[in-house]
């Protein structure tokens, strides 16, 4: 039973910024599960990148025709159609014939080693020519694109990057097509880049995973939720080639986000210590961050596991999503809309 069930709370309202991260998009499924049903906030503007634009563009469009439980639907809906396409090709799955291999490490799955080998001598431009794409026929089943454009709900931002020009874009709600939620999940050694007025996009990731700024200067709440999906911290020191690029996978994709929060620290140092005169102090925001780190949660996850869709591996990274949600909602809720409950400095700085 939803914890606000059979009390009237008002909502409070926040911008919740989503990571990327694959399949463990699942686990930012569970934690925006948990809220929703919690019911004690109101998602006034979504950020969102890769998986996280994904996540998203269906909590949006849950939202708009269904109300919460709308929400709740349609990402369950989504990811459980991803799980029925991960028993037909999982490229994380294990191989029997790794059981007689003494040596082979867990994670890392024969069959995603040679899809990697592949990826490394063939372009999808190459390997695809046609350009399929599953996800593009799951969200056009989900997301009636038109209607979400016109609406006036929960604001969407979603990020992708410029391949021309190296810079990040962020598509709003009004701008936001199937080609925007692709180009913002686009790897570029899995699949063609995205074109969009004439310009080719790879993941928003490479520039902003998530971006910040759309939800500071585009919504009215002061509150931020950053939902991650790659560890910050991890102990000790990485040592298999395996350990080695899943932790400069994740280090390459949080440092956009890091940068952003040291310029989000930098303008409340200003505000807090009156450094802006009175007259320009209306122009900048105060804003009071919240954090859900994952570093805990997915501590025992690699950068391979971001390729498995089975559903148990799915299940598994909603429950502790929606755990999660818990978790914070009985710690920090009563924080929004009065204070940060993360020291951005201490923690990211």
């Amino acid at each position: 039973m939803p914890p606000n069930r059979g009390r009237t709370v008002r909502p409070r309202p926040v911008g919740l910024a989503l990571q990327g991260g694959g399949s463990h998009g699942a686990y930012a499924w569970g934690i925006l599960d948990g809220f929703l049903e919690d019911g004690r906030l109101d998602f006034e503007g979504i950020c969102g990148t890769s998986a996280g634009s994904v996540n998203a563009v269906l909590c949006a469009y849950g939202l708009l025709v269904g109300g919460r439980e709308g929400a709740r639907r349609k990402l369950d809906d989504f990811w459980r159609g991803v799980a029925g396409m991960g028993a037909l090709f999982n490229p994380a799955a294990h191989l029997p014939v790794e059981g007689f291999l003494p040596g082979w490490p867990r994670e890392s799955p024969m069959a995603l080693e040679g899809f990697k080998a592949v990826t490394r001598l063939l372009s999808p431009y190459q390997w695809n020519p046609l350009d399929w794409n599953p996800l593009r026929d799951a969200l056009e089943r989900h997301v009636d694109f038109g209607r979400l454009r016109r609406s006036s709900g929960t604001k969407l931002f979603v990020s992708a990057t410029n391949v021309r020009t190296g810079k990040g874009r962020v598509f709003e709600t009004n701008e936001v097509t199937v080609d925007v939620i692709l180009a913002s999940s686009c790897l570029p050694t899995l699949s063609q880049a995205v074109v969009i007025d004439g310009d080719p996009y790879w993941d928003g990731g490479f520039m902003g995973n998530p971006v910040l700024y759309p939800l500071m200067y585009g919504t009215r709440t002061r509150d931020i939720i950053i939902v991650h999906i790659n560890p910050i911290e991890r102990p000790g020191t990485p040592r298999t080639p395996q350990e080695i690029e899943s932790r400069m996978h994740e280090i390459t994709f949080n440092a956009s986000l890091i940068k952003e929060l040291r310029a989000v620290a930098f303008v409340k140092k200003l505000l807090d210590r009156g450094w802006i005169k009175d007259e320009y102090r209306g122009k900048l925001k105060d804003v009071l961050m919240h954090s859900i780190r994952a570093d805990e949660a997915l501590r025992d996850l690699s950068v391979a596991s971001k390729f498995d869709v089975s559903a148990a591996f799915l299940e598994d990274l909603r429950e502790r999503g929606r755990e999660t949600a818990r978790a914070w909602l009985a710690a920090h809720w009563q924080d929004v809309g009065r204070r940060s409950s993360v020291d951005v400095a201490a923690q990211f700085l």
